[in-house]
């Protein structure tokens, strides 16, 4: 059995009791375990709230770090800024007490809130320090906020000074075309990310800013397949399309993305559109739609591109982010 050398995407949600008492619209259960947030949404996977459980599952599966951050429910978009505020002032040191136990196998990813990039700079600048690895969701379609908004510029600037990791990664949206068959999960959420890689590339943003070691969730969702379309979009010059930019099936060599694809065509395709030694190993650990069996999940993997996925650890071997 290979060995991996880091699991980029893995959650864990962090309880500490004595902190999570009393922060509105939280409610932590612990004879069950569950954690309700904001009446509504409710995390009941045991595992999530055990950095053991992850720990355990490594040594089964030969994976020797973790980067992990909080499952999406708990990015919680929808606070206002006094509430995220108060939200990230608990999850991102409870993130690093429930981690330190574990130093040297589990790193956390600190929860930057998309819906206030002022507050997520001012996170990165003081979390930074302590490891340069935050997590933020792909888009938040509610606000109307872009990841290519001037409002970010900022957050960028926080993160390219800090040659950050930043893990994107989509939550519910709110086309109710999607409510059936659980598509917000199964389709929307690849959609999101696609979108958040387009407006990123399209802006410049990535260029501007090469530093930032964006991560794509999921093998970067959609993004791969609609390269060639954005690209076509570009020379044919359809309306906005033309900003500058390279074509996307270049531009997107910028992005780090993560190999949870279910499909080894559709990983062909990724590792060819974002570059074979950007794509690094992610669990989603311990959700079902992840590689929660990732030997047998990856083994029907061509066999160079699956030794260079468990080998990649662009924290210790950095990856080169350039534009060919």
């Amino acid at each position: 059995m290979d060995r991996i050398a880091l699991d980029c995407h893995a959650h864990l949600a962090p309880i500490v009791p004595e902190r999570l008492a009393g922060l509105p619209g939280v409610e932590w259960f612990p004879g069950e375990p569950r954690l309700l947030l904001d009446g509504k949404v409710t995390l009941g996977t045991p595992a999530v709230f055990r950095p053991e459980a992850l720990v355990a599952w490594m040594d089964a599966n030969r994976i020797a770090r973790a980067w992990f951050s909080v499952p999406p429910p708990m990015y919680r978009a929808n606070l206002d800024e006094v509430a995220a505020r108060q939200w990230c002032d608990y999850v991102n040191p409870a993130l690093l007490a429930i981690g330190a136990p574990h130093a040297g196998r589990l790193a956390p990813s600190f929860l930057l809130p998309v819906r206030h990039p002022a507050l997520a700079a001012e996170i990165v600048r003081g979390f930074a320090p302590r490891g340069a690895r935050f997590a933020m969701a792909a888009g938040h379609a509610a606000s109307g906020l872009l990841l290519s908004d001037a409002a970010y510029e900022p957050l960028w600037e926080a993160l390219d000074e800090a040659s950050a990791f930043l893990l994107l990664h989509p939550t519910a949206g709110q086309d109710p075309r999607l409510d059936p068959f659980f598509l917000h999960n199964l389709l929307g959420g690849p959609g999101e990310t696609a979108l958040a890689a387009a407006h990123l590339a399209m802006s410049r943003v990535i260029e501007r800013f090469p530093r930032i070691r964006f991560i794509l969730s999921h093998g970067g969702g959609s993004a791969a397949m609609v390269a060639g379309r954005l690209s076509r979009g570009q020379a044919v010059r359809r309306p906005g399309a033309e900003t500058g930019a390279p074509p996307m099936t270049t531009a997107f060599r910028h992005f780090l993305v993560d190999c949870i694809t279910h499909s080894e065509a559709a990983l062909d395709l990724v590792a060819e559109t974002f570059g074979r030694d950007h794509v690094l190993f992610g669990s989603d650990w311990p959700f079902s739609m992840g590689l929660t069996e990732p030997h047998a999940q990856l083994a029907r993997v061509a066999p160079a591109l699956r030794g260079q996925i468990m080998a990649a650890d662009p924290e210790r071997q950095p990856a080169d982010l350039s534009v060919p």
